[in-house]
């Protein structure tokens, strides 16, 4: 056959945001003349700068080669434009074939009857001229026609992609509701700084892998290997201009390339995936693109990485979290992710993708470069930078020493000397969230807590004895006298006030607006909320019973009942528990605790939170447990359910069927705030029962040594 240098007029489509890839990509095949707008590259080249482009492009979507452009303002235009082309030169009578129609701020407003219509002007060429006419088929036909009509112009050109090229043949499904498209993966890649020329030395690494996109189609990129070498169909096999002599043997040359760069000296290429069910897919993906020798694929949740070498490149698509609840556990995992990368990833080039710019500002990475695509239709980002190694500073309190306003010099006497010692004692144990004052004089009746930088004042009810008058100004005494003392705005100091509560009033939130902090304890982050709640989101009380779950988690099945904002549960996790489960009634905690979680950098299948009531997920549930913590309200009124929870009267039975969860050998830590409360004689008669409550109340809550109680209980 002559060799065809017939120069045609082509096209590539691709995501919005690759066009300079694909651009950079068909001169390197040999094409000329090239231009981009968004999501499209126009160009020119021979047959053979077209099937590299089939072949070779990882970054485009689809190739075309245009037939004719007209004007169309209407069906009937477009049926005249399509009547012009010599169908014959490119399709016989018993060629199958399809068309395809966009529209984009055309007056013709519906794409099936305008495709109809070009499939109609096919038809009757050939109709004509044979007397037969060609078969549609919607199934892999033999040419595939697309129509675009862009205002009042359309253009005709055949598809010689035939699928999208996305398509290599290697992912048999995906490990997310949403993976990445083969072809926008290798763009991130390609972006984030992952070059053929990689030094040996480089670790590549995606620690939140998916389905392995990302990580194969590094692979693909560094051994050289054509995207399109496994795809089974192409749209120009069924086209009259198709050459496939010369096709072999740009086939051939493709498979000696990709045995050489196997034989190439390889970098270690790892990647981490929380769900095991998205590592399994992953490693199934890898196997079929042949790389399991060359990819590392483990189950790790990202709270578990560590720097696996002196220098690599991080390439990752954490979670978008497009519905609300998973936005607000996804914004706290990438911020996890960024702690994580400047303590273990410094000197590390990063490239992160996401749909939310202000994920990547939640990073605290310096990025040098952003770049603006599409995942479909979700707008993202692509982050890329450096990272910079730091220390986490820890905040310390410095005390005035100058002397404060004269009212209210009792309390800040009693203020400043309880500070000083605290404050020694934190440094020492390495608490940052504690209490300094807890209704020590009675004239002064607060609580003073530091939660790392900022302040919580909580004023309890006075007594009927004192007038209001006089309690509200000795409350704005204290108020005056703890700023002078911390040295604080008032924007870091928050004021609550605690009366009795009834029901699930002690719950619900005082106020429309969320403002979370993060603070720190016994190496896990929490968030908490000084505004929205009467309570947090962190009991300080129970801060040795979390110590004590920590370290006894290892290894170790937990579950968590009663959960609130899930801290316990951080704790395990942190200390190494196999697996967590936490229930709670409340959808809002619930939703708090995923964040805290997240913000930890645990998930997945492993970390189940369970939305429910646990007197009757109890019995319910069938799994076992190692370890479980029970911190039940005084009282609860369920209201859709129609039942209330007592906790002096109901909690023979609640330890009974939490005690039935227990594997042999397991431990029940079961606590109380409830300061009358009395634990049923039968418990300690068929269970071995232990109490904990002395040592379970930390030093700063020594004054108030019924604020709760706790025993440990296990099987006899």
């Amino acid at each position: 056959m002559m060799e065809n240098k017939t120069v045609y007029s082509l096209m590539a489509s691709c995501a919005a945001g690759l066009e300079e890839l694909v651009g950079q990509e068909v001169k390197s095949f040999g094409g000329s003349d090239v231009e981009h707008v968004r999501g499209l590259v126009t160009w020119k080249g021979d047959l053979e700068a077209v099937y590299r482009a089939c072949l070779w492009s990882r970054y485009a979507s689809r190739v075309f080669l245009v037939l004719s452009d007209f004007p169309a303002a209407n069906e009937d235009a477009l049926y005249e434009g399509a009547l012009q082309i010599s169908w014959s030169l490119h399709m016989d009578v018993d060629t199958t074939f399809a068309v395809d129609c966009s529209l984009h701020q055309s007056a013709i407003q519906h794409s099936g009857f305008a495709a109809l219509r070009v499939k109609d002007a096919v038809v009757d060429q050939f109709r004509k001229s044979c007397k037969e006419r060609p078969s549609v088929s919607v199934v892999r036909p033999g040419i595939r026609i697309r129509a675009s009509v862009y205002k009042d112009h359309a253009t005709l050109a055949l598809d010689l992609s035939g699928e999208s090229l996305h398509r290599r043949g290697y992912r048999k499904e995906g490990g997310s509701l949403a993976p990445l498209k083969e072809s926008l993966a290798a763009g991130i890649v390609a972006l984030a700084g992952w070059t053929p020329e990689a030094p040996q030395d480089t670790v590549f690494l995606d620690p939140m892998c998916g389905s392995g996109t990302i990580l194969i189609e590094a692979a693909m990129m560094f051994g050289d290997a054509a995207p399109g070498l496994s795809r089974s169909y192409f749209g120009f096999t069924g086209w009259k201009g198709h050459d496939k002599s010369l096709w072999d043997t740009l086939v051939d040359e493709a498979i000696e390339r990709e045995e050489a760069g196997l034989e190439r000296e390889w970098p270690l290429m790892l990647g981490y995936d929380a769900d095991p069910r998205a590592v399994a897919v992953a490693r199934s993906n890898i196997e079929n693109a042949c790389y399991e020798d060359r990819i590392v694929i483990k189950q790790g949740q990202l709270a578990r990485l560590r720097r696996p070498a002196a220098q690599g490149l991080m390439v990752v698509n954490p979670p978008y979290g497009e519905r609300l609840s998973e936005h607000d556990q996804a914004e706290q995992l990438h911020r996890a992710l960024g702690r994580i990368c400047r303590e273990e990833l410094s000197e590390w080039r990063v490239g992160v993708f996401t749909s939310n710019p202000d994920f990547g500002d939640r990073m605290g990475i310096k990025w040098s470069k952003t770049h603006r695509m599409y995942n479909g239709s979700i707008n993202c980002r692509l982050f890329c930078g450096t990272v910079e190694h730091s220390e986490q500073q820890g905040f310390q309190w410095r005390l005035t020493e100058e002397k404060g306003p004269d009212e209210g010099i009792a309390f800040a006497n009693r203020l400043r000397k309880n500070c000083k010692k605290m404050l020694k004692w934190a440094r020492r144990e390495g608490i940052q969230c504690f209490r300094v004052y807890d209704k020590d004089l009675p004239e002064y009746n607060v609580s003073v807590d530091l939660y790392e930088k900022w302040i919580q004042v909580q004023e309890y009810a006075a007594p009927d004895s004192v007038d209001e008058s006089v309690a509200r100004r000795r409350f704005q005494q204290c108020l005056h006298q703890i700023r002078h003392l911390f040295g604080v705005r008032r924007d870091r100091v928050f004021l609550k006030i605690r009366r009795k509560q009834k029901g699930k009033t002690q719950y619900q939130k005082q106020g429309s607006r969320q403002k979370m902090h993060t603070v720190r304890e016994g190496g896990c982050y929490f968030l908490v909320n000084f505004t929205d709640y009467l309570d947090t989101g962190i009991f300080l009380d129970h801060r040795n019973i979390r110590l004590k779950i920590a370290r006894e988690a290892k290894g170790k099945r937990f579950l968590n009942l009663f959960a609130y904002t899930g801290t316990a549960t951080v704790h395990a996790a942190v200390g190494g528990a196999e697996s967590t489960t936490t229930v709670d009634l409340s959808g809002n905690y619930l939703n708090w605790a995923r964040m805290n979680l997240a913000l930890n950098g645990f998930g997945g299948l492993a970390h189940a939170t369970v939305q429910a009531d646990c007197m009757k997920w109890l019995a319910e549930d069938r799994s076992e447990y190692d370890l479980i913590f029970v911190d039940p309200p005084t009282f609860s009124n369920t209201k859709k359910e129609r039942r209330v929870f007592d906790v002096q009267r109901d909690h023979r039975l609640l330890i009974e069927k939490a005690v039935a969860r227990l594997a042999e050998g397991g431990l029940l830590l079961f606590s109380t705030n409830f300061r009358r409360f009395q634990m049923d004689a039968s418990i300690e008669k068929y269970y071995a029962v232990r109490n904990i409550s002395r040592s379970s109340i930390p030093v700063d809550f020594t004054r108030n040594n019924r604020i709760h109680h706790c025993w440990e209980i296990r099987r006899r």
